[in-house]
């Protein structure tokens, strides 16, 4: 089933159970669907488009959760890390560290990178492999550790 026909379908359950929260979230990521569907892209959403609305989605919602913390607002926070968790439940499973440590450690070795002169080669194949599974902040923090031994 498409993205759209699932969110729609949830859309129809939230309001029935009058889940409020998940709603709103459900209605944001519709919207975000049809704004690609009107932007004037001359075909259909393929998946990758999808993964885009959803991780674009996601990481709204990680760096408001931030600003929020930041300045003390918990109660702001908590509803954007409801949201964001409703959000996740779409986008793929995300790897743990230890198997993310382990896909990092066999890209170094397959390229054969050795120092920090490699980081922008292990990365660029790294985000490219790990797409969807992992953040990419997490992708480079790894990367940097793996590449520059203390």
């Amino acid at each position: 089933m498409a993205l759209t026909d699932t969110i729609n379908e949830q859309i129809k359950s939230a309001m029935k159970a009058g889940d409020k929260v998940r709603l709103e979230t459900l209605r944001s990521l519709r919207a975000g669907i049809l704004e690609f569907e009107k932007s004037g892209v001359d075909r259909a959403m393929t998946p990758d488009d999808e993964f885009k609305i959803l991780n674009s989605a996601a990481k709204r919602r990680k760096d408001a959760i931030e600003q929020y913390e930041g300045v003390g607002r918990t109660d702001a926070a908590a509803q954007e890390r409801a949201e964001l968790a409703i959000i996740m439940e779409f986008l793929p499973a995300q790897l743990t560290e230890a198997e993310l440590r382990e896909a990092i450690t066999r890209i170094i070795a397959t390229l054969g990178a050795s120092g920090p002169a490699d980081f922008g080669k292990v990365m660029g194949a790294a985000t490219k492999e790990l797409k969807g599974k992992a953040d990419g902040s997490a992708i480079q923090a790894l990367v940097k550790q793996l590449l520059n031994p203390a």
